[in-house]
This record gives structure tokens, C-alpha cells and sequence, in this order.
């Protein structure tokens, strides 16, 4: 297989402005086949913009972005809706739908059969670790952690080949976010599907990422392993990023 047959995500100097603002500032970046992508950065610098560049949501104003051999155009909007799942705070899940109608959403849009739906659900919510008796919950009446399980298992509902998440564990408390970390991480590993995620928690970073692109003012700064940044920062912004968070112990031992 070459080289450009790995790569599922490629961006080729993309710029995407709104207004006189370069929300993403002449972006290059490949993200492999398999493997966990991390954008990390502080609010504003791009992340968001650059995901929805992949969902065809947006499309540039300069260069290319491919997914899955399909170029971001506005007319490859509904292909592109195909083959990426999207996971964001809190699920966004319909509040007047139960748990198992919001997971199933994408299913039902392509008229599944309901056995089908019912043996996909089962296998999510074993595989999230969300318990079956609670799809049959209201939004309202799960808890926050409970609920981004519902809006991974909708995001997963078609099987595709590209998940995105974006700030995905963001709103919850420190105990239900290093759970899902945790699972997330489990669950990346046994779906193998190619993942990017956006977060500004380093921690999440260094326990998710195959690979990491720092950005800054819509700029990627420095793309690696986190060992990469840490070790050999590319400029100044790159160790003040790292230091404003304090690291896990078991950041700093395998550095």
C-alpha cells in the first residue's frame, strides 16, 4: 500500500476565512488510517474549523481537503455524511427522543429494519458500556457521562470509517471524564477506525493520540507524538502550551 493510500484525512495548505479572519491559516496535515488524531489548542485556535472542514459542513476558501478519496466540495456534502461519524459535548442528543431513538437516528434515516437496529444497538451500548435498560431513558434522565455514551453509539450507528469528536468529554466532572478517557482509548483500539479528536486537556492528548497537531491563531505550530512536543517543542508557544497544564505523573515518567 503507498503512502497516500494510508493516509484516510489529508489537508493540503487549506486557509478558511470568515470575514477578514483566518480561521484556519494555510493547514497542511495527513491523518493515517487506524490511528487517533488529536487537534489540540486553545478555543479559537482552529480545531472546530478544521473538523467541520472535514464533514463538508465547511469547505475551503484555498487548497484541499480529501476524505476517504472524496475531495470537500459542497457537492460531496451528502457522500461525505456517509463515512463520518460526529460525537460533540454532551451528545446533542433530542431531548422529546429516548436513548435508543437518538442512537439509532442515522440508522432509521437509511430504513434499517428493526431487528437490524435493535442487534446494532445491543452491540453499541455492550461496547460503550452503557447499560441496556437505559435506552429506553430520556436525555434528561441520564447522566452527562451516560449520555455522550448515547451520542457515540449514534455516531458509530453506520459503521463508518472516520469518527470525530469534538470536545467531547469537555463538560464533564474529573471522575467521569477520566472514565471515559479510559474507554475511549479501549474503544479506539478495538474498532481500529481512523479518529480525530479535539480537545485543549494535554491529558487527554497524551492518553489518546497516535499523533498530535498543536495549533495556534489557526496555524498548526507543531504536529508529532506527544514525546515529539514535549521534548523537542518546534518554538516557545509550543513548552508554555505544555506547562500552563500540570502532567500526569505518568506524562512525565514516559518522557
Amino acid at each position: 500500500m503507498g503512502v497516500e493510500a494510508t493516509r484516510l484525512i489529508v489537508f493540503r495548505d487549506v486557509t478558511r476565512t470568515f470575514g477578514a479572519r483566518a480561521a484556519v491559516d494555510h493547514v497542511s496535515l495527513a491523518v493515517e488510517r487506524g490511528t487517533t488524531h488529536v487537534l489540540l489548542g486553545s478555543s479559537g485556535s482552529g480545531k472546530s474549523t478544521i473538523l467541520r472542514l472535514i464533514l463538508g459542513l465547511l469547505w475551503p476558501d484555498s487548497g484541499e481537503v480529501i476524505v476517504d478519496g472524496i475531495r470537500v466540495t459542497p457537492e460531496g456534502r451528502l457522500e461525505l455524511a456517509r463515512r463520518v461519524g460526529y460525537v460533540v459535548q454532551e451528545g446533542a442528543l433530542y431531548p422529546h427522543l429516548t436513548a435508543a431513538h437518538n442512537a439509532a437516528l442515522p440508522a432509521r434515516a437509511r430504513g434499517w429494519a428493526t431487528p437490524a437496529m435493535r442487534a446494532r444497538l445491543a452491540m453499541l451500548a455492550e461496547l460503550v458500556g452503557l447499560e441496556e435498560h437505559l435506552l429506553q431513558q430520556y436525555p434528561a434522565q441520564l447522566s452527562g457521562g451516560q449520555r455522550q455514551r448515547v451520542g457515540l453509539m449514534r455516531a458509530l450507528m453506520l459503521d463508518p470509517p472516520v469518527l470525530l469528536l469534538d470536545e467531547p468529554l469537555g463538560a464533564l466532572d474529573p471522575i467521569t471524564r477520566a472514565a471515559l478517557q479510559t474507554d475511549l482509548g479501549r474503544i479506539f483500539r478495538e474498532l481500529g477506525k481512523t479518529v480525530v479528536l479535539v480537545t485543549h486537556d494535554i491529558r487527554e492528548a497524551f492518553l489518546l493520540g497516535s499523533t498530535i497537531s498543536l495549533l495556534n491563531n489557526g496555524r498548526v505550530v507543531q504536529q508529532g507524538s506527544f514525546a515529539d512536543l514535549a521534548r523537542r517543542p518546534a518554538e516557545p508557544f509550543v513548552a508554555e502550551f505544555l506547562r500552563a497544564q500540570a502532567p500526569p505523573p505518568e506524562m512525565t515518567a514516559s518522557l
